[in-house]
């Protein structure tokens, strides 16, 4: 689903067919939010360190987000696209203090529900999960 073809909206998963390997809407529709932090030179830092392509967060903003979603263009309907998230996608977030997570502003952005095959230790998980969260 992409800007000409959604109606302005996300659609619900499954209405297109899926990928090779049975996944639906793994571009477009809503943006992917993903753990790492967004920056500008991102494939040039994973080339330089192939081992890890995470760029550990030291801030709640900006993350990556990407895949491209209901309001984009057909081009940017790819993994490789990327954009910085922004704190402005939560203005509207009735909640005091706001959400660390409630994008009210961000309809075209989601997130993709994943988990590891061994569970994590604790100090991976906070490694992984509240490394920024106390940074806003």
């Amino acid at each position: 689903w992409y800007y000409d073809n959604s109606d302005e909206k996300y659609q619900l998963v499954g209405q297109k067919k899926p990928n090779p390997w049975g996944l639906h809407d793994m571009h477009g529709n809503v943006m992917e939010w993903c753990a790492d932090q967004f920056v500008g030179d991102y494939f040039l830092q994973i080339k330089q360190h192939p081992q890890s392509p995470l760029i550990r967060p030291e801030s709640l903003y900006p993350r990556s987000v990407r895949g491209g979603g209901w309001d984009d263009d057909p081009e940017q309907l790819r993994s490789a696209f990327r954009r910085g998230s922004d704190a402005e996608w939560k203005v509207q977030d009735p909640q005091l203090p706001k959400s660390l997570w409630y994008h009210t502003d961000a309809q075209w952005l989601g997130f993709r529900i994943v988990r590891p095959l061994e569970i994590p230790s604790p100090e991976e998980m906070y490694f992984f999960w509240n490394s920024a969260a106390k940074k806003r």
